[in-house]
């Protein structure tokens, strides 16, 4: 295995281990090393989307934390120092190392003398210099009345083991730790110290990665990335970006490839797909002449679950009675079609022809103040976007780090409750309560409105499963690599391969056993 060397900027970053950087871009750069990065170690919560996300790396002695909602890098721990070489370059200085690393003579290893860790006096007096008095922190499962005491930085923070006994508030830093202590351990973090640091680690705006310029230089100007997304019903969605108070619309069935391009840069891949699994249910729907819609009724659920390639007739008035005539529209290919991956931004768009929206929520008819749909062009082979789909990227979930995690909001089910915010943080019962109280008004009886908004069962782990499916959930098992993001991996046992879909008007959730929401279709 390869020694991780980085270079230190306190307050910014250990190496490639930028504070802000996402958890599916820092997943992805440790997988793409396997030499340097033999084993990751991913721990979380019972609450994986509130609480923060540790990522281990025990071959390298470091430790990674993410917050929960945005899954940000938050904190950088070195845990120990003798698996890892990290140094300090100064403007115009010369490279200061933390630990000197061990040396190779007659292809053996030399271990230098503070292999174990820096000393105080080290870090004190070449590495960092002096600093204000720290911060101890008693322990309280202690029997021997141990504690730690915090070093602080800008942006640094070592930790060094102290009993109570010893610590003095009276005294200064350099009479309090010894000259020849070594801390247990090294934070890197955003602050001007650990004690103020905090109360905001988890939630302070970290600065844009691309601001960083160890990592930008050489690089092209790309679009900031999109932070929140808005579902307003009838088609049209809201891009946030992040750092800026810009945002832009997705008009589904209108919004042309070009307009994304513009907006959010190409594409990570473009898949193609021709998926029949979930054919039989629009036979079933076909074939089914008493139980036959009309234009004003709710879509069946099974016409939100489809997964074939042959949506593009969703906006009809009904169904054909002719079940062959059914039957070769739905096997149809339509030409072109296919899905926008980007992983980075944590969404897919599947780009065919125009479809109709779906229709606006009942509590908000008509636009009220939504912009409004711009036709580019009335050509019926012309291609737009359709559908979204929003990954949640939960820890635990089948398709874990194939995108990175994509924030949502509802707000028109906060018309009725204004103090309510539905959001990708929601777990999907609360979620589910709101969506029916807004369209009950829908259906011509409560019983009516059960039986449409029942859940249906998969399972992602087997292959040949509507699991696999791109247009219901982005899936990609059957092809690609372990180690390229948005490629499926195989399930062993330990992932959350069995999920629930619910389909309300417009929107496909699928829902994972703990509650909380895997991905989103918005179409």
């Amino acid at each position: 295995m390869s020694l991780f060397s980085a270079q230190l900027h306190p307050g910014r970053a250990l190496g490639f281990l930028v504070l802000g950087a996402s958890l599916h871009d820092i997943i992805t750069r440790l997988k793409a090393e396997p030499q340097r990065f033999p084993k990751l170690d991913l721990m979380y919560h019972g609450d994986p989307v509130k609480e923060p996300v540790l990522l281990g790396l025990p071959a390298n002695g470091l430790r990674l934390r993410f917050d929960g909602p945005e899954q940000r890098l938050r904190l950088v721990e070195i845990l120990d120092f003798t698996k890892n070489h990290i140094f300090l370059k100064p403007a115009n200085d010369k490279e200061r190392d933390l630990v000197r690393p061990p040396s190779t003579q007659g292809g053996t290893t030399q271990q230098s003398d503070a292999a174990a860790g820096p000393t105080f006096r080290h870090i004190y007096q070449r590495f960092l210099g002096p600093t204000y008095d720290g911060e101890y922190i008693p322990n309280e499962d202690s029997r021997d009345g141990s504690g730690n005491y915090i070093l602080s930085y800008p942006g640094v923070a070592f930790t060094f083991p102290m009993k109570e006994s010893q610590y003095k508030q009276s005294k200064d830093v350099v009479s309090l730790i010894s000259s020849t202590a070594i801390p247990t351990s090294m934070a890197v973090f955003s602050g001007d110290s650990w004690a103020q640091a905090q109360d905001q680690l988890w939630t302070e705006v970290l600065p844009s990665i691309k601001t960083f310029a160890p990592l930008s230089k050489g690089k092209d100007n790309s679009p900031d990335e999109v932070s929140l997304v808005k579902i307003h019903g009838g088609g049209k969605v809201q891009l946030f970006r992040k750092w800026t108070n810009n945002s832009f619309w997705i008009h589904l069935g209108d919004t042309t490839p070009q307009d994304l391009v513009i907006e959010l840069g190409p594409p990570d891949a473009i898949y193609r797909k021709n998926d029949q699994r979930m054919y039989i249910h629009k036979l079933r729907a076909a074939s089914n002449t008493n139980a036959r819609p009309n234009g004003n009724d709710l879509k069946r659920f099974d016409e939100l679950t489809d997964t074939d390639q042959s949506s593009s007739h969703a906006g009809s008035d009904g169904y054909d009675s002719n079940d062959e005539a059914v039957e070769d529209d739905l096997v149809a290919n339509v030409s072109g079609e296919c899905f926008w991956n980007y992983f980075h931004l944590g969404f897919d768009i599947l780009v065919s022809t125009p479809t109709n929206p779906s229709q606006p929520p009942p509590s908000r008819p008509g636009n009220h103040g939504l912009p409004e749909n711009q036709f580019k062009s009335f050509r019926a082979d012309r291609l737009v976007a359709n559908k979204v789909i929003l990954h949640g990227n939960v820890p635990g979930s089948y398709p874990f780090n194939r995108h990175r995690r994509c924030r949502w909001e509802i707000p028109y089910l906060s018309y009725r409750n204004p103090d309510t915010t539905i959001s990708s943080e929601t777990q999907f019962p609360e979620i589910e309560t709101n969506l029916r109280e807004e369209w009950k008004s829908i259906y011509p009886s409560e019983e009516e409105a059960r039986k449409k908004q029942r859940g249906m069962v998969l399972n992602r782990g087997w292959g040949d499963s509507p699991g696999s499916s791109c247009e219901l959930l982005g899936g990609w098992e059957e092809s690609g690599t372990a180690t390229t993001p948005g490629v499926g991996k195989k399930f062993d046992g330990n992932e959350e391969s069995t999920t629930t879909l619910y389909g309300y008007p417009g929107l496909v959730f699928e829902v994972l056993k703990n509650g909380y929401v895997s991905a989103v279709t918005v179409f």
